[in-house]
């Protein structure tokens, strides 16, 4: 036997009433209470070097999934990255990437994200054209996706292509750091760090993933954890000497790639 009944506010609990005439469910019996119409459980998400992520996590990354499924048509793939992927709760947003070659509206999603969860989303929309082009040309396409949680797998095969113009525009941003040193969080400089590092290891065709940029990091700057930087731990004045070298060293790098042929593949 199976009925159909409606969920009351109570008073202190809320309960179902049933009608007294059935033919089955004794007083006593234990039943199952299904919510009709409930949508299917979300798909298990496929995880790229990600070995273990905070349960709560996963469910906000199924919800964002499934807020993109209902706003969102004829995606080919979301991917989630960025430190909210990290151990811990210490994170600043969710960057969300939707692999579609038409656009999406980036603000509705991220609206939804921040009204229903309470956390600030970063939204980029791209095809996989454009995605593919980054990662063979972009040391920071190569660390969004070296480490990420995707809605369906994916497998990207691409060229080193060494773009100095490009590289000479991302290694800018890192400049900030010897200017803006006490006005900049740990957070902050240690995005600006890894900027520079990455682009350092991608002059060198090296690997560029999370792990190897940080261990990049403690080497170059004599770090016990990378940690010294993330809690403002530094000593500025060693730090800021051996930065500007390595700052200058990689941007001398860049210019004598731009002098002598703005690409080399």
């Amino acid at each position: 036997m199976e009925l159909i009944a409606k969920i009351s506010k109570g008073s202190r609990m809320d309960q179902v009433y049933i009608p007294k005439n059935r033919s089955s469910f004794a007083i006593g019996s234990y039943v199952v209470l299904r919510l009709i119409g409930a949508e299917k459980p979300a798909e298990k998400p496929y995880f790229y070097n990600i070995g273990r992520i905070e349960p709560i996590k996963l469910e906000i990354i199924n919800w964002i999934i499934g807020a993109i499924d209902k706003t969102t048509d004829s995606y080919e793939n979301i991917i989630i990255t960025g430190s909210f992927l990290n151990e811990g709760f210490g994170f600043n947003d969710v960057d969300i990437i939707i692999i579609k070659k038409n656009a999406v509206d980036e603000k509705r999603i991220m609206d939804t994200i921040k009204d229903t969860t309470g956390l600030k989303a970063h939204v980029i929309a791209i095809d996989n054209v454009t995605l593919v082009e980054g990662l063979s040309k972009d040391p920071l396409y190569q660390m969004m996706l070296s480490r990420c949680i995707a809605k369906k797998r994916f497998i990207y095969k691409v060229k080193h292509e060494i773009d100095y113009k490009i590289l000479d525009l991302h290694l800018l941003k890192s400049k900030a750091l010897i200017d803006n040193f006490d006005l900049l969080s740990g957070n902050d400089k240690y995005y600006l760090v890894r900027n520079m590092i990455a682009i350092f290891l991608f002059l060198q065709r090296r690997k560029i993933d999370n792990e190897n940029v940080d261990k990049e990091i403690m080497k170059i700057f004599k770090l016990k954890d990378i940690w010294e930087i993330k809690q403002n731990m530094l000593d500025k004045g060693a730090f800021l000497k051996k930065y500007r070298i390595f700052y200058g060293k990689t941007f001398n790098r860049i210019m004598d790639g731009i002098k002598y042929g703005s690409k080399q593949k």
